[in-house]
C-alpha cells in the first residue's frame, strides 16, 4: 500500500498525438518515460493533447494555476498565430470559467486592443510581413493621440521584454522612414526643426514586432533579449521598405504620422532651447 501510495503522489505527463490516422500515448513521471509508445486507436482528427500535474519538488512556490495570467499568455498566442483557436476552461470552483481567443487579423487585432480606449489618429492599422532566409517578420503599428511608447516585441511567441535586435532594427528604420517622407515632401523646413528623431518617431506608438527564426539566440539575465545579429538588418530593411510604399499609397494616413511626429521634435526643439536660455541666465547671474 506504501508503494502505491507514493507511486500515485509523483507529479506525471500524459500526451496523446493524433496523426498518420491513428491516436499515440505516453506516459511520464517525473521527466522519466514509464509508458512505451501506445496505438489507442484510430481518428481522423490531427492535434496534440498534453495533461500534467505540477511536481512540488521542482515548482516549490506555489502549485496553484493564476487564471489571469494563463488568460494573458494564451490570448497572445492567439494575436501571434492569425486563425489559431484557444478554450481556456477553469473547472476549479463552483461553477466553470470559460475564456475564448481566436484572432483572424492575427498582430492587427492584437494592436486594435492595445489602443482600446485611446483616440488614434489613423483607422487603417500599418502591417506588413516578409520572408527572407527562412525568417518570418511582422509587424503592425498604429499612432494614437499619446505620448507614451507601447511597443511589443516577440520572437517565435516568446515576449522579448528586454527587445534585441528585431527592435533596434524596426526604430532605426521607422526613423530614416519618417525623415525620408517628411523631407521629400518639404515638410521639415522649419529654421526651428533639426530634424527628427528616434523618440519623435515613438510618441504615440503602439506596435507589435514578430519574428519567427530557425535558431533564436536569447540573451539577457531573463533570456528575454533576442541576440541574433543577422535579425537586425533584416528587420530594418523590410521595415524601411513597407513604410516607404504604405506612405507613398496612403498619404493622408502618413500626413497625419508626419504631423505628430514633427510636433514632438518642434516640442523637443523648444525645450532644449528653454533649457539653454535658463543656463545662460544662471551663468551671467553668477
Amino acid at each position: 500500500v506504501l508503494v502505491d501510495a507514493l507511486a500515485f503522489s509523483r507529479s506525471w505527463l500524459e500526451i496523446e498525438i493524433k496523426r498518420n490516422g491513428q491516436i499515440y500515448h505516453q506516459r511520464y513521471e517525473r521527466g522519466k518515460t514509464v509508458s512505451k509508445l501506445t496505438v489507442l486507436g484510430k481518428t481522423k482528427a490531427t492535434g496534440t493533447k498534453v495533461t500534467f500535474k505540477p511536481d512540488k519538488t521542482i515548482f516549490t512556490k506555489t502549485h496553484t494555476f493564476a487564471y489571469d495570467i494563463l488568460a494573458k499568455r494564451l490570448r497572445e498566442l492567439a494575436f501571434l498565430n492569425k486563425g489559431l483557436y484557444i478554450k481556456l476552461i477553469d473547472k476549479r470552483g463552483e461553477k466553470e470559467k470559460i475564456s475564448e481567443f481566436h484572432f483572424k487579423g492575427g498582430i492587427t487585432s492584437f494592436v486594435e486592443y492595445l489602443n482600446t480606449n485611446k483616440v488614434i489618429l489613423h483607422n487603417k492599422i500599418v502591417y506588413f510581413m516578409r520572408e527572407k532566409d527562412n525568417i518570418v517578420i511582422e509587424v503592425a503599428l498604429q499612432y494614437n493621440d499619446g505620448y507614451n511608447e507601447n511597443v511589443f516585441t516577440f520572437a517565435n511567441n516568446i515576449n522579448t521584454v528586454e527587445g534585441g535586435t528585431h527592435l533596434s532594427g524596426f526604430r532605426s528604420a521607422l526613423t530614416r522612414a519618417l525623415n525620408q517622407y517628411a523631407k521629400n515632401k518639404k515638410i521639415i523646413k522649419d529654421a526651428d526643426t533639426t530634424g527628427i528623431t528616434g523618440d519623435d518617431t515613438r510618441e504615440g506608438l503602439t506596435a507589435v514586432i514578430s519574428v519567427k527564426i530557425p535558431d533564436p539566440q536569447f540573451e539577457g539575465q531573463t533570456k528575454t533579449k533576442l541576440g541574433n545579429s543577422e535579425v537586425e538588418g533584416l528587420v530594418a530593411s523590410a521595415t524601411l521598405e513597407a513604410l516607404g510604399t504604405f506612405f507613398e499609397e496612403t498619404p493622408a494616413i502618413a500626413n497625419k504620422i508626419i504631423d505628430k511626429v514633427v510636433l514632438a521634435a518642434r516640442a523637443r526643439e523648444a525645450a532644449r532651447k528653454a533649457r539653454e536660455l535658463t543656463r545662460r541666465k544662471g551663468a551671467l547671474d553668477g
